[in-house]
């Protein structure tokens, strides 16, 4: 049972990091396709997020246990 909570955790954690990750490159491109370049700063920070987000993804590594196997 406490393999399986451990697969669902990873799962779900999974799950949120890489939508925040697609919604952060949302922005980044939706910012780049109207030309604002200019706000570097905003730019900027969405990419340090993007990075952390990215390491977070890493850092959580494969799955513990295949969840059908």
């Amino acid at each position: 049972m406490g393999i399986e909570r451990a697969v669902t955790r990873w799962y779900i954690q999974r799950q949120a990091y890489e939508n925040e990750a697609a919604a952060l490159e949302a922005k980044l491109s939706e910012m780049q396709s109207h030309g604002q370049e200019s706000e570097s700063k905003v730019r900027a920070e969405i990419e340090k997020q993007l990075a952390h987000i990215q390491t977070r993804l890493y850092a959580l590594g494969p799955c513990p246990k295949a969840m059908m196997g």
